[in-house]
Order: C-alpha cells, then structure tokens, then sequence
C-alpha cells in the first residue's frame, strides 16, 4: 500500500492468495471495486497441494476474467520447502480447464511451468492467452538448466510470451543477476531479449492502455 501511494503508475497491487476462501475473496472484491487491486495473485495455493483447476478456485479465476486482470499462478515443478506443496499439481497440463472456461483470462505462470518443459509448450501453444514468465530459474538452478528450458521455449516459437520477473523475495541483490542471465544469453537475439525484459511484459498488462 505504501508503494502505490508512493508512485501510483508504477505499480499493480495484487493480493496473494495462499488459501482459497470466499469471504476472503468478497473482501478483495471491495478493493478491486474501488481500483486498488488491479491484478489477482500470485495464486500460489500449490503450496497447500491444489491443482489450478481445483473447483475452490474458480471463482478467483472467473473475477479475474471478468475485471480483466492479469493473473499470475505458481504452476511448477519447484517450490518452497513447505509440508503441503505438491509438485504434481504444479503441472502445466491442469490448467486447460481453467483455460478453456475463462478464455478471456489473461493468465501466465511463474518460471513458465519449469521444468514440465513439453507440458508448458503445448498449453502455450494451444492457448495464446498464456504467458510465463522467467524468475528465480534465472539464479536458482544452474544457468546451464536454465538456458536449456528458455532455448526450448524460444525455439517452439513462444518467444514473444516470456516475460522476465523479479520474485526475489528478501534477495533484492538476485534481481541483477537475473537480468544478466537474459543479457548473457548467446542463444537470444537483442530483439528477443528485449522482448524477455519489456516488450512482452508491456504487450500483456496492457501498460499502454492505463497501466505503467
């Protein structure tokens, strides 16, 4: 809240959502109509072991499409070291039906599914309203890994989906790192690392439409 009071065109508030609860979400609704959130998540509820189209979360995903927010889900092999987290319900594959009833949805997925990288490419190419993005796999496994998944992407033509995300937590100092892994990328062009920095970023928040 201090932030968007700070400097209101930089930044898009959007409550994390840890536990699926629908008095919760009529409280975020409130704040959603009177123009604070305008974004919905992380949805990070793999970290309890849901899958995105379990039915306790429609009605996240329904408002989301309905207010036309961008939406962002932790849809993964890898998480936090946490008793719930499943990776199996982090598979790229479960998000089909959320997909399919919310066509409208603009949605992308944190680290772009990694490391389900055949799962991830066939979603993003039946269904181009999703998006990934790159994040902690900038820094957190091996660059090696990382340039591998990213080729992946980039050469099954989705490079145009990839956005680059901070989500360093308490690690300000990664954010650095995570941009040089983009720049050092041999395999990239400049115009596809400036699409992975900002082109693809400003395209899917509709940055030109209202949003900075």
């Amino acid at each position: 809240a201090k932030w968007i009071e700070a400097a209101p065109d930089r930044f898009i508030a959007s409550p994390f959502i840890f536990q699926p609860d629908e008095a919760g979400l009529e409280q975020m609704r409130s704040k959603f109509d009177e123009g604070f959130y305008t974004g919905m998540g992380e949805i990070a509820t793999q970290l309890n072991g849901l899958a995105p189209n379990d039915p306790r979360l429609e009605s996240y995903f329904a408002l989301a499409e309905e207010l036309d927010l961008p939406t962002l889900i932790h849809t993964e092999g890898i998480g936090p070291e946490l008793p719930g987290f499943r990776t199996a319900a982090g598979s790229p594959l479960l998000l089909e039906d959320v997909l399919v009833r919310h066509p409208k949805l603009r949605l992308y997925v944190e680290n772009s599914g990694y490391p389900f990288r055949d799962e991830m490419i066939a979603m993003m190419s039946q269904y181009p309203q999703l998006y990934g993005d790159v994040s902690t796999i900038t820094w957190l496994i091996p660059r090696t890994a990382f340039y591998d998944y990213l080729e992946a992407l980039v050469t099954a033509g989705l490079g145009k989906r990839i956005m680059f995300g901070s989500d360093q937590m308490r690690w300000p100092e990664m954010i650095e790192k995570g941009i040089l892994a983009i720049e050092e990328a041999d395999f990239l062009t400049e115009e596809e690392k400036r699409d992975i920095l900002y082109h693809n970023a400003n395209r899917f928040l509709e940055m030109n439409q209202g949003n900075q």
